[in-house]
């Protein structure tokens, strides 16, 4: 007896999702920039993850990001312009 196999349906794709990254740019892009909070929330990673990211990954990307205390004690990050000469 022989086993016969179904072929495999394809399932229906939504639009490509964003990486990670895009949704973090898009955080930092905001009039408000972002928390680590919110970037954890929206990536899924942890605290050190998320840093890394700042310090590492956009930085070598060309991407400036400033940081800066909020009035509720909260540090916001978002990026900063640039100057080109």
């Amino acid at each position: 007896m022989t086993k016969t196999t179904k072929p495999k349906a394809k399932k229906a794709t939504a639009a490509k999702s964003r990486s990670k990254t895009e949704q973090v740019l898009n955080l930092l892009g905001r009039p408000s920039g972002a928390s680590i909070t919110e970037m954890m929330k929206s990536t899924g990673w942890q605290a050190h993850s998320v840093r890394g990211l700042l310090e590492g990954s956009l930085k070598k990307k060309g991407h400036a990001v400033s940081s800066e205390l909020d009035i509720g004690g909260v540090r916001r990050y978002r990026l900063a312009a640039t100057v080109e000469a």
